[in-house]
């Protein structure tokens, strides 16, 4: 195995257990396949607003670095954060397009 395989997953875990107040809910989970690499991101209900941030600006940016350390590594990297009911949170980007 590829050392570098799961350096993502681990960013993500380690960069939101820093933000939300309740740590050891926090499930991240990677897959891929011929889109690439998907982290799915799951906190607890409570801390849903902490990493969306303001206006998504906060679920945005962990996008963007995990997106940088994908390039990094030669992979696409998306990220979906999934909402405690199971629904998908969907933040647009200052063009109009979703992440």
């Amino acid at each position: 195995m590829d050392p570098t395989q799961g350096q993502d997953r681990d960013f993500v875990e380690y960069l939101v257990k820093q933000i939300v107040s309740n740590p050891d809910a926090v499930e991240v989970s990677r897959t891929v396949d011929e889109m690439g690499v998907l982290i799915t991101l799951r906190v607890s209900k409570e801390d849903m607003g902490r990493i969306i941030g303001k206006s998504g600006q906060t679920a945005k940016a962990i996008r963007v670095l995990v997106r940088i350390i994908g390039s990094k590594n030669n992979a696409r990297v998306n990220m979906k954060i999934v909402e405690p009911d199971g629904s998908e949170v969907r933040v647009s980007d200052d063009d109009g397009g979703t992440f």
